[in-house]
């Protein structure tokens, strides 16, 4: 049994009613509560760019087939067999505040953007084209240092969902889909850990998200929210779908890391989106989502989870976009690149509009995010997605939070803040307690966000994953370690030296064997102990 965080105080009953749905919970007098392919293999060179053909795109509002989670009445197992136990699991209480009330909680749109440098934006970086992106920092709050606890696809968003690290969780690698970690042309398989060839310390990493950590979704419904998931999931394959890890609906979201195509048929080994013969998958995933702004009408506020593929490879950009591009004088790779890019800002002017337009912009708090750095070089900061992936450049992302009313235009917070943070922050922001759970790794923002002061954590950051040499990183005020499986250390001043060029650590023994000695101790609490370069 998940442990679920809520500070409740309206009470109304539950009653379980069949329909030609099936079965479906109904809250009186309040609203209804209620699927792998895996990251390349990293290397030490950047590969290059292949423009894949594309033909000419024409996008269609897409109502396509979603995925509702199980009822309320159902409890579920690690096999992902569903489980009738009504007196197992105490009586749901919701406080459902209307979506479209000035005076109600706040609506949540995240937007997680997959492998989006944090200098892919164009408030950053003239040459990518984000209107609306940039147009968000403007409104909004930009967290100009954000970390991501392990720059990987699945681990990433294991943290994102549960506010823990992924040392903690035992997810350290992205989930593969190959047969020797038992895995099935589906993306499907019964072995729960992975290996990696090019990991020295042979760390074994989770297979899928286990159920029994609460999700950020599980938190919010039990505080009232609705909750709708779209795109990439990278979690587990069906027993361990969003619709099982408490949200309510699901779409577009298969057992693959990442898609075949962003032209239909989008993927290879799935029948999810097999209908759609024309479109491109951004642009898809955006029509569901303004359609689910569109019609949502039930009296509770919602928290809408948009996670993209996009900009994660193939490299695929929209025939038109990409010749927008070329026009202005870039080569096919960089084209396709920022065609991409440019697909996902689109997107985020169009669910924005989509929320003016219903009136319900002024109650929704939007959070703008990347699960790790880029295939490309992200200079100036040094690394990216395949290479010194714990350096700046992977594992440094965008986040910007607009929060009407709250968040001042045009402001920065320079605070060190990581994934693990937004688990706890959201909780708050609905109207919970946080902190009623002990195993959080992350710290509420909220008061950050409200007086955009400086976050003083009180203990270091730390990174961490498992492919190679370098595994661990430490932050601790402008000073960043880099840790090696062979006990090799270096050491950095980032106020100084974003780049990471100049390593200080001989000159810095006395810094090097502080944060050496906390990494030592935070392994011990995470219980990755055994696979230490400095145990």
């Amino acid at each position: 049994m998940r442990r679920l965080i809520s500070v409740l105080t309206i009470f109304v009953a539950i009653t379980i009613a069949i329909d030609d749905r099936g079965v479906r919970a109904e809250v009186v007098d309040g609203a209804d509560q209620g699927v792998l392919s895996g990251e390349s293999q990293p290397s030490g060179q950047t590969p290059s760019l292949v423009m894949e053909p594309c033909d000419n795109v024409q996008i269609r509002s897409s109502k396509l087939t979603a995925v509702d989670r199980p009822p309320l009445n159902e409890t579920r197992s690690d096999a992902g067999q569903a489980q009738t136990q009504e007196n197992e699991r105490p009586q749901q209480t919701v406080d459902a505040p209307s979506a479209r009330s000035k005076d109600s909680k706040p609506n949540i749109v995240l937007f997680f953007v997959d492998d989006l440098g944090w200098n892919d934006v164009g408030y950053r970086n003239p040459q990518f084209d984000t209107p609306n992106i940039d147009q968000l920092a403007n409104e909004g709050l930009d967290f100009t240092r954000a970390y991501i606890a392990s720059p990987t696809c699945s681990p990433s968003r294991a943290t994102l969902l549960t506010g823990k690290h992924p040392a903690r969780l035992q997810m350290v690698r992205h989930i593969p889909a190959d047969a020797a970690n038992g895995f099935d042309l589906e993306g499907r398989t019964q072995q729960e850990f992975n290996t990696w060839k090019g990991d020295p310390a042979n760390v074994p990493s989770r297979n899928w998200l286990p159920l029994e950590h609460t999700t950020y979704a599980e938190a919010l419904g039990e505080l009232g929210y609705y909750n709708q998931f779209l795109g990439k999931w990278h979690l587990g394959h069906e027993p361990y779908h969003p619709v099982k890890q408490g949200f309510d609906n699901q779409f577009g979201t298969t057992n693959a890391g990442h898609p075949k195509s962003y032209q239909p048929p989008f993927f290879k080994h799935s029948d999810v989106l097999s209908d759609v013969q024309e479109g491109y998958l951004t642009d898809v995933l955006t029509d569901q989502s303004i359609d689910f702004i569109r019609t949502y009408d039930r009296d509770q506020p919602f928290m809408l989870s948009m996670w993209y593929y996009n900009v994660h490879r193939p490299a695929v950009g929209r025939p038109d976009l990409v010749a927008a591009f070329q026009a202005k004088g870039h080569n096919d790779a960089d084209a396709i690149y920022a065609a991409q890019v440019k697909a996902v800002d689109e997107s985020i002017g169009r669910v924005r509009s989509a929320l003016s337009a219903t009136g319900i912009d002024k109650n929704t708090i939007v959070i703008f995010l990347s699960d790790q750095g880029s295939w490309y070089p992200n200079l100036p900061l040094r690394g990216n997605k395949r290479v010194d992936t714990l350096c700046e450049g992977g594992a440094r992302v965008p986040l910007i939070v607009h929060w009407p009313g709250v968040t001042k235009p045009h402001t920065k917070n320079n605070s060190i803040v990581q994934s693990t943070d937004l688990f706890p922050t959201l909780v708050e922001i609905a109207g919970g307690d946080p902190s009623l759970d002990p195993n959080l790794d992350g710290v509420s923002l909220a008061s950050v966000i409200r007086d955009n002061r400086l976050l003083d954590r009180g203990e270091p950051l730390f990174g961490y994953r498992a492919y190679q040499d370098l595994y661990a990183s430490v932050r601790e005020g402008d000073w960043k370690l880099l840790a090696y499986r062979s006990g090799a250390a270096s050491l950095y001043n980032i106020a100084i030296d974003q780049a990471e060029q100049s390593d200080v650590a001989t000159a810095n023994p006395e810094k090097v064997s502080e944060l050496t000695e906390k990494l030592v101790e935070w392994e011990r609490q995470m219980g990755v102990q055994q696979y230490s370069g400095f145990q």
